[in-house]
């Protein structure tokens, strides 16, 4: 009998796209296949995002577009999941009557069971659990890449910021284990990882759980500790739970690279309070200065969101301000836009989309030239880069290679006559510099073959297509883009 195919559709934030990774291996470990890319699966999975304005607009369209090739098509399922699952319910099978399973952000692990349970007794499978079912890290999982890795360190989050949703539907942080974490890591390393983003939707908050405030720096050093791991990240803190000993801990762990995503929101203090974020602009500013004054070299990015309700002039001066004391290397800036069920939707003070549109113009200017002087402070430095795969969009086109430095910029370079694959490393000097990359046109300087290239040919023996994702976490040195606030990390 011939395996059914799958394919996994997925929207939103890094914590969606490590999920998917869970429902891949879900899915495989049940006798699925992955379709070959451009063929319509027999089960396709919409791992969904509830933090834009349209998504739900977006979903259904999508599910539209599926129903004619669904009704010709015996046999084939649909199954939507993730955030917006969990807050519309029963609304989705009701919209579209041909969904097969809605499931919840808490139960991922069911969905095998819901697909056998709907196929066998023919009606629609809605399964949404109020708290966590199985902690994610411990379901099967299959990684999209072979050299660089998600491990989720927390779930859920504790804050409650006005424009943002998804503590509702992914619940009160929980944390994992440190041994549990440090357990997944090593297994990966045994496996070929050398690049680990230890992963939560606030993940500096890690200890609240568990009564420690320093299990973050604590994880940190342990994480120096492990052999074969080259790169430590982790995304993305709150600047309300940034203290002293996790930059010490990033300054002296030597495989914790100096790179920081610390989401801003806004250089105003009103504004940050109607956000209800915890923090003021000096204290953000402050973070920024000790960070620095540990470790000279380190990439900081962020996430800003221009025309929240009530933003005078004044406030948006003032974020132009923090962006201009801060110098950040990339800033992730958003167009506010009302999310359904957030505090902010119904404020007082809606900024007129003209006057968003033209604030947002000027910020990104700005970050565009802060930008492209700290890329160009980059130039004569010889870095050690590890390859990527689809990083370069014309790779194919110029000859060229891509991959990221250290402090996650990335870097397109001179394809060396010895091969290289995805996961080694290359020394490359850097020559030139623009705004969201950086430039090695010199030959190599050097080649390190790693198990991240072995495993990376093993994988490829035998090639398979890749499941469709549509947002990852976000790159120093990527543009600065209009979407969600929260596609950074959901909850930051």
């Amino acid at each position: 009998m011939t395996a059914r195919s799958y394919e996994v559709r997925t929207y939103g934030c890094q914590m969606n796209v490590h999920d998917s990774e869970r429902l891949s291996g879900l899915l495989e470990d049940a006798g699925y296949v992955r379709a070959p890319k451009g063929e319509l699966a027999d089960v396709v999975v919409f791992n969904t995002c509830a933090v834009r304005e349209n998504a739900d607009n977006k979903l259904y369209g999508n599910l539209g577009h599926l129903a004619p090739a669904k009704a010709e098509r015996p046999g084939m399922q649909i199954a939507v999941g993730g955030c917006l699952a969990q807050k519309d319910r029963d609304t989705i099978v009701r919209k579209a009557p041909w969904v097969d399973v809605v499931f919840g952000t808490h139960n991922v692990g069911s969905l095998p069971v819901l697909l056998e349970r709907a196929r066998i007794e023919q009606e629609a499978q809605v399964e949404i659990l109020e708290s966590l079912d199985v902690f994610p890290s411990t379901l099967p999982t299959r990684r999209e890449s072979a050299y660089a890795a998600w491990v989720a360190i927390s779930v859920g989050c504790n804050n409650t910021c006005t424009f943002c949703i998804v503590p509702a539907l992914r619940g009160k942080e929980k944390d994992r284990r440190p041994g549990d974490v440090l357990a997944e890591i090593e297994t990966l390393v045994g496996e070929g990882v050398i690049e680990v983003t230890l992963l939560g939707q606030n993940v500096n908050a890690y200890g609240s759980d568990m009564g420690d405030r320093e299990a973050f720096s604590k994880l940190l050093r342990s994480c120096g500790r492990i052999q074969g791991l080259e790169r430590v990240r982790f995304t993305s803190p709150h600047p309300r739970d940034f203290t002293d000993d996790v930059i010490a801990a990033m300054a002296e762990t030597p495989n914790v690279m100096h790179q920081l995503h610390m989401p801003l929101q806004s250089g105003s203090d009103a504004m940050l309070r109607a956000m209800r974020r915890s923090y003021r602009q000096d204290r953000y500013l402050g973070i920024i200065e000790r960070v620095r004054a540990a470790m000279p070299d380190a990439a900081i990015s962020t996430d800003i969101i221009v025309g929240f309700p009530g933003e005078t002039d004044e406030d948006f001066e003032q974020t132009l301000h923090t962006v201009r004391e801060a110098r950040f290397a990339a800033a992730f800036t958003f167009q506010y836009s009302k999310r359904p069920g957030t505090p902010a939707a119904t404020m007082d003070g809606q900024v007129p989309k003209e006057v968003v549109t033209e604030r947002y113009q000027r910020l990104l200017a700005l970050q565009e030239e802060i930008s492209w002087a700290e890329n160009r402070a980059q130039v004569g430095r010889t870095l050690e880069v590890l390859v990527a795969e689809g990083e370069g969009r014309k790779d194919h086109d110029t000859a060229r290679l891509s991959g990221r430095a250290p402090d996650n910029r990335l870097v397109h370079f001179e394809r060396p006559a010895e091969g290289v694959r995805p996961g080694d490393m290359v020394s490359v000097e850097i020559t030139y510099a623009a705004p969201h990359h950086l430039l090695a046109e010199k030959p190599t300087l050097a080649i390190r073959r790693t198990p991240a290239g072995d495993a990376w040919e093993r994988r490829n023996a035998a090639p398979a297509a890749k499941a469709g994702v549509l947002l990852g976490m976000p790159q120093i040195g990527a543009p600065a883009v209009e979407a969600a606030p929260t596609a950074v990390a959901c909850c930051d």
